[in-house]
C-alpha cells in the first residue's frame, strides 16, 4: 500500500496526523506500506526572517488572543494524548519551509526510513524545541540525526537542488484540490484529510487492505 503524506513541518495538525497514522500502522503490522512525504508550504511567501506566530495567525485567520490560546491548548492536549510534546511557549515565530522540503525530498531519494526520521526530527525541532526549520545548521543537524550524510545534505542546501521537484509536486497537489494539510492519500485514490485520530486511520487502512481492488 502506498501512502502519500502531504504536509508542512510548521503545521501542528500535520504532527498530530503523523503520530496518529504511525499508531494506526502499528496496529496493522501485516500491512506492507510505502510511506512518502510530499511537500505543502503553508506560507510560501514567508520571508527568511519569519514572523511572530500570533501576528501571523491574526493576519491570516483573524484569530483573537483568546481563540489562539484555546487552539494552542487543544493542540497541546491532542499531541500529549499521542505522545508528541508541543511546547507552545517556545514556538514564538513561524518560518519559511522551502529548504526543509528540498531536504526531505533528497532524504526520500536515499531511503523511506531516513525520510521518515528526518520528518519526525524537523517536527520535533520546531514544535518541541522551538528551532528554526529554515536555518541551515538546524537542517544539517536534523539530517545527521536522521542518519543522512552531512556533506550530501549541505550540497543540497547550498544549491537549488530539487527546487523544481518541490514546486512541481505542490502544483500537482493543489491542482488536485489539496488546499489544506495534512492530506493522506492512499494508493493515489483515497483521501483522508486532517489530523484524524488513530482509529480513523486504522479503520481506513483495514478497509482498503481488504478491498477487492487493493493495490
Amino acid at each position: 500500500m502506498k501512502i502519500d503524506f502531504v504536509s508542512d513541518v510548521v503545521c501542528p495538525w500535520c504532527a498530530i496526523g503523523l503520530q496518529s497514522l504511525q499508531q494506526a500502522l502499528s496496529r496493522v503490522p501485516e500491512l506492507a506500506v510505502e510511506l512518502h512525504f510530499q511537500p505543502f508550504e503553508l506560507n510560501p511567501q514567508m520571508g527568511p526572517q519569519g514572523q511572530d506566530i500570533e501576528e501571523h495567525l491574526h493576519e491570516k485567520y483573524g484569530s483573537s488572543p483568546e481563540q489562539l490560546q484555546a487552539s494552542r491548548e487543544a493542540i497541546r492536549q491532542r499531541g500529549a494524548d499521542l505522545g508528541f510534546r508541543f511546547d507552545m511557549a517556545s514556538r514564538a515565530r513561524i518560518y519559511n519551509t522551502f529548504d526543509a522540503h528540498r531536504l526531505l525530498h533528497w532524504a526520500g531519494l536515499q531511503s523511506a526510513a531516513q525520510q521518515l526520521a528526518l520528518k519526525q526530527r524537523l517536527l520535533a525541532d520546531y514544535f518541541t524545541e522551538g528551532r528554526n526549520p529554515s536555518d541551515r545548521e538546524v537542517l544539517l543537524e536534523a539530517a545527521v540525526a536522521a542518519g543522512l550524510d552531512r556533506a550530501g545534505a549541505a550540497k543540497v542546501l547550498d544549491s537549488d537542488a530539487h527546487a523544481q521537484d518541490i514546486r512541481a509536486a505542490q502544483d500537482f497537489y493543489r491542482s488536485h484540490g489539496i488546499n489544506g494539510v495534512p492530506a493522506v492519500i492512499i494508493n493515489e485514490r483515497h483521501l483522508i484529510q486532517g489530523g484524524q485520530p488513530p482509529e480513523v486511520f486504522e479503520q481506513a487502512l483495514r478497509k482498503l487492505m481488504n478491498a477487492p481492488d487493493a493495490a
